[in-house]
């Protein structure tokens, strides 16, 4: 459940942009889905969830400490903190498609990969 937990954090953490202000009505608002595979640590191999954006921002409805933007160009990089869990993430949205890396950490557990997204 922990692994799930700082995974799902990971997720949105990776979706998250490089701008410090959301433009308004963002090219890539919608709905997303998301995977991130795990290439290093002891996380869950693969995990699946979505995401939405709305005028640039990144919201899931389970994780509120989060911040970050996604700029016009599509580029995406964001980190999240929660209690002794940290995750950072960057990578690149298109119109339909996306990816990018991620790492982050739970207490003294460290995990890294790339994650992929697809537009709803």
């Amino acid at each position: 459940m922990m692994k799930n937990f700082l995974l799902c954090m990971i997720a949105v953490v990776s979706l998250v942009a490089v701008t410090s202000v959301a433009q308004a009505r963002s090219n890539y608002d919608g709905s997303w889905d998301l995977q991130f595979v795990t290439q290093r640590g002891a996380c869950d191999p693969i995990y699946n969830f979505s995401v939405n954006i709305t005028d640039g921002i990144v919201t899931h409805p389970n994780l509120v400490r989060f911040k970050g933007y996604v700029a016009r160009t599509g580029a995406v990089r964001a980190s999240v903190t929660v209690h002794d869990k940290y995750a950072s993430g960057s990578g690149r949205l298109s119109s339909n498609t996306g990816g990018g890396k991620w790492s982050g950490y739970s207490g003294s557990s460290r995990c890294s990969g790339y994650w992929t997204a697809q537009r709803n």
